[in-house]
């Protein structure tokens, strides 16, 4: 439409504001249980998608912390690993130690026998109740005896000293033994008890950790219940928005909200669009071919003819998504920023059109071929691109 000051259209839209609103409704130009079922849709689908990015989230620090359990379970069975073979090794060498004790009270006893068989032999000596030297002598038979006898006391002297040398180096050894052995029980307790140390430390993570994802499970399992509500819900809202649609095709009924309509005009909605994609479309297809007007459908949604911003008023207007005519410049901040899914709106301060499922509702295309409607895209710069939020 041509560019009006814009002043004047804000000041009239705020006198007149409240008054068109409130004869629409009455009149049922404005379809509120339409659109109200539209918005719950819209915000439970919202809702939906935060609860999905949350149990996104929650099963990717699940999957982080089954990974750390995974880990601590792995470092459990190799400590536990080494501590077995740590206490294998303890027990073999407690064993040799053992035995080796044991060797040494038996050499010691040996040493204690020795000893005292010594003791005795000295004392015999002493008490001449064995041959010395000079008894032999004087006893032996000739040359010959006197050396046998000789040969047999150094003998048994060499034999009890030998006895006597042997038992105390076997004690000896037996003693060191007993040391290295002690030493080696102190090392590998040690060992044991840092193996043990850590695997304790290692069980007290990985309980941790099974805590933690026992934490994370429960709460991804409340954020689950809540989505399925929702879904339900969600579903419960389209099927009553889908028997609204069905019922109105149905009965026949000619406008939606009191805005004439064209359900079987030229442009039809993509199956699964929503129901406001389909009342948006329905209501362009029944003044797609009426002739262009400079502010038509802006005094009255009703007019032999539209401008531009006064057809996408209409439009709009018939899902409730509007309820007052607005111009190129007032489009230029309705609804939300940005493109939408389904229906964007492009205004500046001399013309708007929008793009609803694909199709083109501009009055400009009216050269084209007859109709608002068009499978052809013009350029949009210079354009703000603006969208009914959830759509």
């Amino acid at each position: 439409m041509p560019p009006r000051p814009r002043h004047a259209t804000l000041l009239r839209a705020a006198i007149g504001a409240t008054a068109i609103f409130a004869a629409l409704l009455p009149s049922g130009l404005v379809s509120t249980s339409t659109a109200d079922i539209q918005s719950q849709i819209d915000a439970s689908r919202s809702a939906a998608s935060s609860l999905q990015s949350q149990i996104a989230a929650d099963s990717s620090r699940i999957q982080q912390t089954a990974g750390g359990l995974n880990a601590a379970r792995q470092q459990l069975a190799g400590l536990q690993s080494q501590l077995s073979m740590r206490e294998s090794q303890l027990r073999q060498v407690q064993g040799a130690l053992l035995r080796a004790r044991n060797r040494l009270v038996e050499l010691e006893n040996r040493l204690q026998l020795s000893s005292s068989a010594l003791a005795a032999n000295l004392r015999a000596d002493y008490e001449g109740s064995q041959p010395d030297v000079v008894s032999v002598i004087l006893e032996a038979h000739g040359f010959a005896d006197l050396l046998e006898r000789m040969s047999f006391l150094q003998r048994i002297g060499h034999q009890d000293a030998r006895v006597v040398h042997t038992t105390r180096s076997a004690r000896a050894a037996v003693t060191r033994q007993a040391i290295s052995l002690e030493a080696l029980e102190r090392r590998d307790r040690s060992l044991t008890d840092q193996v043990l140390s850590q695997r304790n430390q290692v069980a007290a993570l990985q309980a941790a950790l099974l805590h933690r994802q026992i934490a994370q499970l429960g709460a991804r399992a409340t954020a689950t219940d809540k989505l399925s509500h929702l879904n339900a819900r969600l579903k419960s809202l389209e099927a009553r928005a889908a028997a609204q649609a069905q019922q109105a095709a149905a009965s026949g009924n000619a406008a939606v909200g009191g805005i004439a309509v064209n359900t079987g005009g030229m442009v039809q909605a993509p199956p699964g669009a929503p129901a406001a994609v389909g009342q948006v479309i329905a209501a362009g297809n029944a003044i797609a071919t009426l002739p262009y007007v400079w502010g038509g459908g802006h005094g009255s949604f009703h007019a032999s003819g539209y401008d531009c911003s006064g057809s996408v008023s209409y439009a709009l207007a018939a899902a409730g998504l509007l309820s007052s005519p607005l111009d190129s410049t007032g489009f230029e901040s309705w609804g939300a920023p940005g493109p939408g899914q389904w229906i964007t709106v492009y205004a500046n301060s001399g013309h708007a059109f929008m793009v609803v499922a694909g199709w083109r509702f501009d009055t400009v295309a009216l050269a084209e071929g007859g109709t608002r409607w068009s499978h052809s895209m013009t350029d949009t710069s210079g354009y703000v691109a603006r969208h009914p939020p959830g759509l």
